[in-house]
């Protein structure tokens, strides 16, 4: 059973209490932490991708092929340069890439205290299930972020900031836009590699079977093909099986997460 019989509205109210206190010191410091080191970060990580060496052209580089199917990475001289048109952008830009690098790095943190918050509340069986969903979202979120940073926005970075619509128009990005991007990207996979969480909690709630993803696969397959076009509209077959291919892992994956139909 769970151990809270005895525990009044309000002493939750204090528990809620500190628990908010302990995550905003810890995220706080985190934050401080990588505002000294954020300088150090855009040169050798954030803004990494905006130069030939990064380490997946330098790889595709070498694997690649002529071929009108397989991208073109033996430009040496790429290079995106930024610019920056508001005054006061370089330093905001400053603390919310600080700001947020430190949520990202606090998130176990944040779910181990939510966690713990709750557990009071949960049955031993219910305890298990609910930390080992926490901590499989949360390694799925990070993976997410990581194929992001890796292959989704590298990709999309160097088709968008070499298009040109007409050759009288120059490119000139803006720290804003690059960051904005940077950041929607790596979130949008993070979420994204949460699809096997979410069908596994549908599936407990009795929402979703396996029968619906042997139902709708091909559909899957054609929805997921116009995401990976939506997120990198290169316009190369690589480059959208490169994106597609894990989110249809991932399709894959949420169906072993489900459970099967009961029969009647």
């Amino acid at each position: 059973m769970s151990d809270n019989s005895n525990i009044t509205f309000w002493d939750h109210l204090e528990v809620l209490r500190w628990t908010i206190i302990r995550i905003v010191i810890v995220f706080f410091v985190f934050t401080i932490g990588f505002f000294y080191f954020m300088p150090k970060l855009f040169d050798h990580f954030i803004l990494a991708p905006c130069h030939s060496d990064f380490f997946l052209y330098k790889f595709f580089e070498l694997v690649s092929f002529d071929s009108p199917f397989f991208p073109d990475f033996s430009k040496p001289d790429f290079h995106v340069d930024l610019i920056n048109i508001n005054l006061a952008s370089q330093f905001i830009m400053h603390i919310s890439s600080a700001c947020w690098f430190a949520f990202i790095c606090t998130c176990p943190y944040i779910i181990f205290e939510i966690y713990r918050f709750i557990s009071s509340a949960l049955y031993k069986k219910e305890k298990n299930s609910v930390l080992l969903a926490f901590i499989f979202g949360t390694i799925m979120f990070y993976i997410g972020c990581c194929v992001s940073y890796v292959m989704v926005f590298p990709l999309t970075l160097r088709f968008l900031s070499q298009y040109q619509v007409s050759a009288e128009i120059p490119n000139q990005i803006s720290l804003n836009s690059y960051m904005s991007n940077f950041f929607t990207l790596i979130l949008v996979m993070g979420l994204v590699f949460e699809l096997p969480l979410v069908s596994w909690l549908l599936s407990k709630l009795g929402l979703l079977t396996k029968s619906f993803f042997r139902r709708y696969r091909r559909h899957a397959v054609v929805i997921l093909l116009i995401a990976a076009a939506l997120i990198t509209p290169s316009g190369d077959p690589f480059t959208l099986m490169i994106v597609f291919l894990p989110l249809y892992i991932l399709y894959e994956i949420s169906a072993l997460f489900v459970k099967k139909e009961v029969p009647v």
